[in-house]
């Protein structure tokens, strides 16, 4: 018995930004936990701001490290509210969420990285990039509302 998606409007594409934000947020702490236990990578957001925002090089570490993820939220938040204006039967589907999360992914290694020269992701074996599709397949999933599905038609009409 699936959860009956809403039509695509203003409501339905904050809450999808909104889980995008709590997507990239728990992918930071999936990201913190595997660097604690493997070697440091340096993850995409990481590469990009160093390569395009050196000015950030002078800031203390911490700051550095706080608007790299405020960057990639913001980031995440956006691919949410993308989501979001996904066609309903597109949303509806259960799968929809997992693949959204791992085309996110691959559009940036084959497009968005290439784009921006940032190489170095091509360069990472295969466990640290079975990771990373783990870690968007996780943002798919809340991306995708299966988490906290949407409020159904009824209760949005009888408030």
């Amino acid at each position: 018995m699936g959860t009956r998606m809403p039509e695509r409007d203003a409501g339905t594409i904050v809450r999808a930004g909104a889980r995008g934000l709590v997507a990239a947020m728990a992918m930071t702490g999936v990201r913190t936990v595997t660097a604690a236990v493997g070697p440091h990578e340096q993850t995409p957001p990481e590469a990009i701001v160093e390569k395009h925002l050196p000015f950030l090089r002078k800031l203390p570490e911490r700051h550095r490290e706080a608007l790299t993820e405020l960057f990639h939220w913001t980031y995440g938040t956006a691919g949410g509210a993308v989501y979001g204006l996904l066609p309903r039967r597109v949303r509806g589907n259960p799968v929809s969420g997992p693949v959204y999360g791992l085309a996110i992914w691959l559009g940036f290694e084959v497009g968005i990285a290439p784009a921006l020269g940032v190489r170095h992701v091509h360069e990472h074996g295969f466990a640290w990039r079975t990771v990373v599709a783990l870690d968007h397949l996780l943002y798919g999933v809340v991306v995708g509302g299966r988490l906290a599905p949407e409020p159904s038609s009824r209760r949005l009409r009888r408030r």
